[in-house]
């Protein structure tokens, strides 16, 4: 069982785990905002387990229908992860409009806190696992599933100071008030989370620092060659595809150019884990005279 999967499954205890304690101090309190919380940790479950599938159908190598991988499945797990944390502010929000409307005051609100409390500073620690080892691992499905526990974190915080200034003054109308204004924050996270997941759907280029570095190590590695150009790139899940056109002197033997073509992906592959690299040879009447000027 791979790591990004054993990480998966662990969020889904972790989220049945958080979902009770928050239910109970949902069901001690009363609390609207309390309850918003609960409401928000009922989707953390679902993208669980839409991570978990996610990763498991990506980790699947490629076959004749998927020539490339089923890499790109963790990208719609994190689209799919977003529009719930979007669709679970909305639900917030309904809640907290319901609570302006008629405020009541709290049943034992910091025997609830206390429980809530527990949540949080679980969700927390297992956020921070997650986009940590989700970025080592280069998962999207965990990382997006890291972020939304923490906006699930950052939910409890604002509930949490909400209730508490609600009992300390009286005013119980600001523990709905404060549900809806986390709510709008949540809905921000939620379209940051689609936002960068669509960008890998469109095969979108690596960032600059790491495009930088593959054509360091192409100028590097390509002794012997004339020049490379044409470089694209794109990330699926946690492979990168890299390809480009590297220009070889007229008389070299394929031998020889096969042999720069080896050290160059081996190069990458060091400098960028799970690259794959694809590299047109041509002659050197191709050439361009622009792109990366090889080393010798």
């Amino acid at each position: 069982m791979s790591a990004a999967l054993k990480l998966a499954i662990g969020s889904l205890a972790v989220g049945i785990v958080v979902l009770g304690l928050k239910m109970l101090a949902w069901w001690m309190t009363g609390s609207v905002a309390l309850l918003s919380d609960a409401l928000e940790s009922t989707v953390n479950l679902a993208t669980a387990f839409a991570a978990l599938v996610a990763i498991r159908v990506a980790a699947r190598p490629a076959d004749a229908g998927h020539p490339f991988g089923h890499h790109k499945a963790e990208f719609f797990s994190a689209v799919l992860e977003g529009v719930m944390i979007i669709v679970a502010a909305l639900f917030i929000l309904r809640e907290a409009y319901d609570g302006i409307l008629a405020p009541r005051a709290l049943d034992a609100p910091i025997e609830g806190l206390l429980v809530n409390g527990a949540a949080t500073a679980l969700n927390a620690v297992w956020a921070f696992v997650l986009v940590r080892r989700g970025r080592a691992l280069k998962s999207p499905a965990l990382v997006a599933d890291g972020r939304h526990l923490w906006t699930d974190v950052v939910t409890s915080a604002g509930v949490a100071a909400g209730v508490l200034l609600a009992l300390l003054t009286g005013w119980w109308i600001l523990d709905p008030l404060m549900a809806g204004l986390v709510a709008v924050n949540i809905l921000w996270s939620g379209w940051r989370v689609v936002k960068e997941s669509l960008s890998g759907l469109m095969d979108e280029a690596v960032p600059e620092e790491t495009l930088a570095l593959i054509r360091e190590v192409i100028s590097t590695e390509a002794a012997g060659a004339v020049e490379a150009h044409d470089l694209r790139t794109r990330h699926a899940g946690s492979a990168t595809f890299v390809e480009f056109h590297l220009v070889v002197p007229g008389g070299m033997t394929v031998f020889d150019a096969h042999e720069i073509c080896d050290r160059v992906e081996a190069g990458i592959g060091k400098a960028v884990p799970d690259a794959r690299v694809t590299i047109h040879v041509e002659p050197e009447h191709k050439s361009k005279h622009t792109g990366i000027v090889v080393l010798d």
